[in-house]
């Protein structure tokens, strides 16, 4: 069973939806509860959509449930991905007894200073990692100046202590060969606001999940609708970090 796959199985709830909103950075689905359940994917969009609408029922998604929704998270779209991966955090019961408010650089610092760190996705604090590491590579699939190439990962994942993986590798569903390539002793994270708070995660090679909780879903919406970025989102208030850890 690939992780995908063991995630959707561990969901035991389901809501209706009240909202679905798509913003230019980040996706939010709302739930119909009390009080509402809100969740935070990235947006990821193909290149193009000369095949057809990546969103084929747009405009008739407040006809299906939370759970049909997370079913998304399987599709080749990765914008009904990003749109699945948002009902998944909304649906998802986070143990927040079992987490600690701790943001993913701080649990990046700690695990490595004078290691060797892979962080793969561009996050803001790639460059105070990179000053405290003794090696840090970044890997992206649209590499900035001194960033390597994602074709590259199989060559420079085996050689990391520690791994930072971005929770959007599961919308675009190359999890599962990341973690592969990542040595039975280094130290895996998975972060950012896509990134479920699911013991499922630990259960796969994962050593710990820093996402985020939301706890204001109108100011979130809020924000999302104007084209937020996170850093945005995080400054107007409404969500948690949260690190959730073996």
């Amino acid at each position: 069973m690939n992780t995908i796959e063991a995630l959707l199985g561990s969901l035991r709830a389901d809501a209706p939806v009240r909202r679905v909103l798509v913003g230019a950075f980040w996706t939010v689905v709302v739930l119909d509860t009390d009080p509402p359940r809100c969740g935070l994917a990235s947006t990821l969009r193909g290149g193009t959509h000369e095949a057809g609408p990546p969103v084929p029922e747009a405009g008739r998604l407040l006809e299906r449930s939370g759970r049909e929704l997370t079913e998304w998270l399987r599709s080749s779209s990765v914008l009904e991905a990003s749109i699945g991966m948002a009902a998944f955090n909304a649906l998802l019961e986070v143990d927040e007894a079992a987490c600690v408010e701790v943001n993913a650089e701080q649990v990046i610092l700690k695990r490595g200073t004078g290691r060797r760190v892979v962080i793969v996705g561009h996050f803001p604090f790639v460059e105070r990692v990179r000053r405290a590491a003794a090696e840090c590579w970044v890997t992206e699939l649209h590499p900035r100046p001194g960033d390597v190439p994602a074709e590259r990962a199989g060559e420079i994942l085996p050689q990391a202590d520690v791994v930072a993986l971005t929770g959007t590798s599961l919308i675009n569903h190359t999890f599962d060969g990341l973690i592969r390539l990542c040595r039975p002793d280094a130290f895996v994270l998975v972060l950012g606001a896509s990134a479920p708070l699911s013991p499922v995660l630990l259960e796969v090679g994962v050593d710990a999940v820093s996402g985020t909780l939301v706890t204001d879903p109108e100011q979130v919406q809020r924000s999302v609708g104007q084209g937020a970025t996170f850093r945005q989102i995080k400054r107007a208030g409404g969500l948690r970090l949260l690190t959730l850890q073996i």
